[in-house]
């Protein structure tokens, strides 16, 4: 996500996005531990954290997936250190081609691949010994909303206990949608293009972040990918959001969504269109639409109002984790 036109020039980073106190220091200030790692994978490795509490029982575990350009290392921190702090085992890793995973930087050429991959690591944490038995929920936000559907939609019959979106990116804005001119013309190159940083984009920031505060922290990180949309990755975010539209219906396990009525980068019909026809119980799934937010909710808007988003989540995922948890006791 490029800045806006005319944003002002900016200092290098800090080490880390909440400034300089060291990591450790840092997570203990906030009752949770952290540690990274690197599995390895058939389509490479990726790098992945984890934040658990530090004082208290763990009531489930947590997947998440980070958006476009995005990263497990910088701001998405916040969401994955406040489930944490609520008594949740929280595991996340950097998507292909992004933070510090392997692949050309920006590029999904094949988002099934990209879930797979990441998927496979998650399931492994699900399925070792001290996660088997709790409550295990999958949380996507933005394109990595799009991706934890097809995680989904690629696992085992009841081994999420359910699911949670921020700002999925299942509708594009029409501004967003790449011309059919486009697509057929680096299509005619028979592959060659798919890597290119060539597709033509409307100013990504714009209803995106509405903070401009945090809208500094989030350009200056180190390992964001700051260039144009490669054609490989837009030719899958058409693909895939149609996929998803499509198969909604496929969705049986309780979910969340949460989603800004102004948001300039995924369409919050998106978001309607999954609660109307997921075959979910009516008492399990819940929709958000907050009046007038734009696209990041937790990173981008006034702490007052990513603040009850944040109440939002935790009621939700408490009450699933104390409705649910003590019927899984079936190690998968």
């Amino acid at each position: 996500m490029p800045p806006p036109p005319g944003f002002p020039q900016l200092p290098p980073p800090p080490p880390f996005f909440w400034g300089e106190t060291p990591e450790e220091e840092y997570y203990k200030s906030h009752g949770v531990s952290n540690s990274k790692s690197y599995f390895e994978t058939s389509n490479g490795k990726i790098f992945t954290q984890s934040w658990l509490p530090l004082d208290q029982p763990v009531k489930a575990a947590v997947f998440m997936t980070h958006g476009y350009t995005s990263d497990t290392s910088w701001v998405f921190q916040n969401i994955c250190i406040a489930y944490a702090k609520w008594g949740y085992a929280v595991f996340a890793a950097d998507l292909l081609g992004h933070g510090r995973s392997d692949g050309l930087h920006g590029y999904i050429g094949d988002m099934d691949k990209a879930a797979a991959t990441s998927l496979s690591y998650f399931v492994s944490v699900r399925r070792s010994e001290q996660y088997c038995n709790l409550p295990a929920f999958l949380l996507g936000e933005s394109m990595g909303g799009m991706i934890t559907m097809l995680m989904y939609f690629q696992s085992d019959p009841d081994i999420w206990s359910g699911l949670i979106f921020l700002s999925p990116l299942f509708v594009l804005p029409e501004g967003m949608i790449p011309s059919k001119l486009h697509i057929t013309m680096y299509g005619l190159l028979f592959g060659l293009a798919d890597t290119w940083a060539a597709m033509p984009t409307a100013q990504m920031a714009v209803k995106a972040v509405k903070d401009l505060e945090k809208l500094k922290v989030l350009v200056v990180n180190p390992k964001r990918y700051a260039g144009k949309p490669r054609v490989g990755t837009m030719r899958e975010v058409v693909r895939v959001t149609n996929y998803v539209q499509n198969n909604f219906e496929k969705v049986r396990v309780p979910f969340f969504t949460a989603h800004g009525t102004a948001d300039g980068l995924a369409c919050h019909t998106g978001s309607e269109m999954l609660y109307e026809k997921a075959v979910t119980a009516k008492e399990d799934k819940t929709l958000k639409l907050y009046e007038g937010m734009y696209h990041s909710l937790i990173n981008g808007e006034p702490d007052e109002a990513a603040d009850l988003v944040l109440a939002d989540m935790k009621d939700w995922i408490d009450a699933m984790a104390q409705k649910y948890g003590p019927k899984l006791k079936t190690s998968y």
